[in-house]
């Protein structure tokens, strides 16, 4: 039962109780006022019996009182204590047992609302950690490259032209992959501070669709791979979106195909359908897929299957988890799973507009 219900009604048992007893007091006062009909008034409020019928009314209420008092120690002053004294030990870099109390109501709500904030706190904490960690390693990389090329240059003095235009140009390489690194955070960033101002409008999910279809398709096939597609979308049908946003989502997603999908000749299928109140949207591609432990944590900032593949192929580990920013602003909801066809799926769905 809710405070909000509980409290009011256990004011209304109290009152009651006290009403009855002031009731009983004054019934039986008046008793004794026509049975002792020779006695002053004044007399019979100081008699023995009147006392002791005041002492047990007082007795009665200093319970109720002392009852009271501790119903709200117990289920109110208490955890309201218990909570705050939490708070004072809050500890970002250590992951806490959360606190535990069965109840249903207002107190119960808040003891849940904290265990989730104190868990998010602990995952933004986390996530800021890692990113520290992987934009270290990430430029930790290519800069022990360049150092150790400009030490070869400055000590090899009888190397020839072509090999000191070599290490030139491998010193080049490796700048402008920092330089797309550094690109990449600062556009991560950018987006979520866009997305708290961004505007939406209906899209027709049908147009949409055949225009990805046919832009990705010309695309793909300069890398000689071909793209597949089909929908179920009618041209009545529309969703809220930035159009912008979204696009920038189906890009890191066959940009993620082309980079690791792992084999030449590579195939990807693009799909798109209706189900309830939301347009769903995939793409797969018949590569060598991902490992199945790896599938829930694509989308974590800065997460790679594999290191190699990322420097040989570029990106920062960034892709995914943008997208998943943006089309949870948006209302949806993306996830990974083994495609049909052998390699990598990825799914994303929007509530359509009603």
């Amino acid at each position: 039962m809710k405070l909000k219900t509980k409290l009011p009604l256990l004011f209304l048992l109290m009152f009651l109780q006290m009403f009855l007893l002031i009731a009983i007091f004054f019934v039986l006062y008046i008793k004794s006022l026509v049975a002792d009909e020779g006695h002053m008034w004044l007399g019979n409020i100081f008699s023995p019996v009147h006392f002791q019928m005041l002492l047990l009314l007082s007795i009665l209420m200093g319970f109720m009182f002392v009852v009271l008092t501790v119903y709200f120690h117990f289920n109110i002053t208490k955890p309201i204590q218990t909570l705050n004294l939490r708070l004072t030990k809050v500890n970002l870099g250590h992951s806490r047992t959360p606190l535990h109390l069965r109840r249903k109501d207002e107190i119960g709500e808040l003891y849940n609302h904290f265990n989730n904030m104190e868990e998010r706190l602990y995952q933004a904490h986390k996530e800021q950690v890692d990113m520290i960690a992987a934009i270290a390693h990430d430029l930790k990389t290519p800069l022990t490259t360049i150092t150790g090329f400009v030490e070869l240059l400055s000590i090899q003095k009888n190397l020839t032209e072509r090999e000191t235009q070599e290490y030139y140009e491998l010193i080049i390489k490796k700048s402008k992959h920092m330089v797309e690194l550094i690109d990449a955070f600062s556009m991560f960033t950018k987006n979520e501070l866009t997305l708290e101002t961004v505007n939406m409008k209906p899209v027709e999910a049908y147009r949409l669709f055949e225009n990805i279809a046919d832009e990705y398709e010309i695309e793909l096939s300069g890398f000689d791979y071909k793209l597949t597609w089909k929908h179920s979308f009618n041209p009545n049908q529309f969703i809220m979106m930035n159009e912008h946003m979204i696009r920038r989502v189906f890009g890191n997603l066959f940009s993620n195909a082309v980079r690791y999908g792992g084999k030449k000749n590579l195939n990807v299928y693009l799909s798109g359908y209706t189900q309830g109140n939301y347009a769903y949207f995939q793409v797969e591609d018949d590569g060598i897929g991902v490992p199945y432990q790896d599938l829930s944590s694509l989308f974590l900032k800065f997460f790679t299957v594999d290191k190699s593949r990322q420097t040989n192929n570029g990106g920062s580990g960034l892709g995914l988890a943008s997208s998943k920013l943006i089309i949870e602003h948006h209302g949806g909801e993306i996830t990974a799973f083994h495609s049909d066809h052998g390699g990598l799926g990825i799914r994303f769905a929007l509530p359509l507009a009603v």
